[in-house]
């Protein structure tokens, strides 16, 4: 089976993953005689057809789920003490997978002008997209035309940055926003639902561009105009938005939460609106593992 590590930002070693159904994922996507074979069905049957990722998202909101709450805990180590509820309070498995964290969870870094990680996820960090030659395929790179929907807005950003969080079915799975700003109406942008995990990237990176994902433009005094994009995946057949669009927010207030499954966030910003932190960028050709509330980035000095 294939495995994936990861840095740790807070310990800085490097960690092997847990995959939830790696057997599964590596069927799908994986090099071995049986995923050649049988891969290109399999993940196409899956990713294309939504009735699968509703039947299986029906059957994680069913009540006799909760059963797999308690196993699912004890074999990943999630930390019970973050949560707001208790782990026998959860109403279904998918209930458990959207959760809430208890106030103070995850503290913020307050500064105004300094942007936060906006999930709990696995990140990689671009500071430049055009002079980015690939990530975990060198040389694949993803056309941010397909992933924008718009040749305008792709010039924008080609020279810009680019944040990459993918968040595992062992993640908390809500996603905030950055910074304070004015946010859009989100822009729906149908697609397939193939997995992001890097085993399934590594197979075709515009999986990122092919997935079903939504689209909001957030206007900020301090980091300009920034376009924050969830990408469903895997399962993921919808993405719930909590915020109001055309109202300001605060920087850490809830944008919104994925239902079960693996997915992505991508930020894109324009040239010269920020700096991220160098210990973020120190990780190379791995993504690094960041908590939602800490440190991403300055505005340039």
């Amino acid at each position: 089976m294939t495995k994936i590590y990861y840095i740790d930002r807070e310990t800085r070693k490097k960690e092997e993953e847990k995959i939830y159904g790696g057997w599964v994922l590596n069927l799908f996507y994986g090099s071995g005689l049986l995923s050649e074979i049988f891969g290109p069905l399999f993940r196409n049957l899956s990713a294309k057809i939504p009735f699968f990722s509703k039947l299986y998202g029906t059957i994680q909101a069913n009540p006799r789920s909760k059963k797999k709450v308690l196993p699912f805990i004890e074999k990943f180590g999630v930390d019970i003490s973050e949560f707001e509820k208790k782990p026998t309070e959860f109403l279904s498995f998918n209930d458990f997978f959207t959760r809430k964290l208890k106030k103070g969870a995850r503290p913020l870094a307050e500064d105004n002008q300094r942007a936060v990680l906006f999930a709990d996820a696995r990140y990689l960090f671009f500071p430049n997209i055009s002079k980015s030659d690939g990530f975990l395929v060198k040389g694949a790179r993803f056309c941010l035309k397909k992933l924008l929907n718009s040749e305008e807005l792709a010039n924008r950003y080609e020279s810009g940055s680019m944040v990459i969080a993918r968040l595992c079915p062992t993640d908390y799975h809500r996603f905030h926003f950055p910074f304070d700003c004015l946010p859009s109406e989100s822009k729906l942008i149908n697609g397939y639902l193939y997995s992001v995990n890097p085993i399934a990237l590594k197979k075709n990176i515009n999986y990122l561009t092919e997935n079903k994902r939504e689209i909001t433009s957030l206007e900020s005094d301090h980091f300009g105009t920034v376009q924050y994009i969830e990408v469903g995946a895997t399962h993921v057949g919808s993405i719930h938005q909590t915020f109001e669009p055309g109202k300001k927010v605060k920087k850490g207030d809830e944008k919104g939460y994925f239902a079960f499954g693996g997915s992505c966030v991508i930020l894109l910003f324009e040239p010269g609106k920020i700096k991220f932190d160098e210990d973020l960028l120190a990780v190379k050709d791995m993504e690094i593992r960041g908590l939602f509330g800490q440190s991403l980035g300055a505005i340039p000095e």
